[in-house]
C-alpha cells in the first residue's frame, strides 16, 4: 500500500492543537510503541550517515493489537521524500515476534514511544502525537489511493489542508519519527 503523508513538528500548546482537532470523527487515542531493527548483513535496512532510512522494519504495539511493518520510502532528486510502500501484516504476540527477530540475528535500531490522539475526515487520518523525548507533532496520511503521478498534488492537498487548521506547526519534517530519534540520539 502506498502511503502518502505529511509530518510537520507542533508549535501551538496541546490544548489549542486538541480544541482545533475536535471538530473531526475521533478515534480515540493509543499508546504505541515501535521497535525499528536492522539487519547488520544488509545495508538497506541501516540509517545512512544522516541517519536516514530507506527502508525500515518496525514491530508496533498500539493498544492490544500488535503488527510488523516493512517500508520502503521513494524519493526526490534532492533527496524530498515522495512516499512508502508499506507491507503491514497483524501480530498475534508481540513479545514473541520482538524475540523472533532477535533469534534470526535482526538488532534493535530504536524505539519510538508515543501517544496518539487520532481523528478521521473523509479524506485524511489526522494524528496528534507526543513523542517521548522529541515533542508534538501532526501527522496527515492520504486514507485512499493515488497513483504515482497525483502524489505531489496529493500532498500539496495535504499541505493546504493543514494551514487550514489555525495550528502553528514547524516546516514539512521530511523524515520519520524514527529517524528524528536516532538524530537526537547521534546529532551528527
Amino acid at each position: 500500500m502506498k502511503e502518502v503523508e505529511i509530518l510537520v513538528e507542533v508549535k501551538s500548546d496541546k490544548e489549542n492543537v486538541m480544541k482545533a482537532l475536535a471538530v473531526f470523527e475521533s478515534g480515540g487515542i493509543k499508546r504505541v510503541l515501535d521497535i525499528y531493527f536492522f539487519d547488520p548483513s544488509r545495508k538497506d535496512l541501516k540509517p545512512d550517515k544522516n541517519n536516514r532510512l530507506r527502508a525500515s522494519l518496525r514491530i508496533r504495539k498500539k493498544g492490544d493489537k500488535a503488527s510488523v511493518t516493512y517500508k520502503k520510502d521513494y524519493f526526490e532528486d534532492n533527496d524530498e521524500w515522495i512516499y512508502s510502500d508499506e507491507h503491514e501484516t497483524a501480530v498475534e504476540d508481540f513479545d514473541m515476534m520482538v524475540h523472533i527477530f532477535e533469534l534470526t540475528g535482526l538488532k534493535e535500531l530504536v524505539r519510538v514511544e508515543n501517544e496518539k490522539y487520532i481523528f478521521y475526515t473523509p479524506e485524511y487520518e489526522v494524528v496528534f502525537e507526543d513523542v517521548k523525548g522529541l515533542g508534538y507533532f501532526l501527522e496527515v496520511e492520504l486514507l485512499h489511493q493515488v497513483s504515482d503521478d497525483e502524489v505531489g498534488a496529493a500532498k500539496e492537498k495535504i499541505r493546504s489542508f493543514i494551514r487550514k487548521l489555525g495550528i502553528e506547526v514547524g516546516k514539512e519534517l521530511n523524515a520519520g519519527k524514527p529517524e528524528l530519534m536516532l538524530r537526537e540520539l547521534h546529532p551528527s
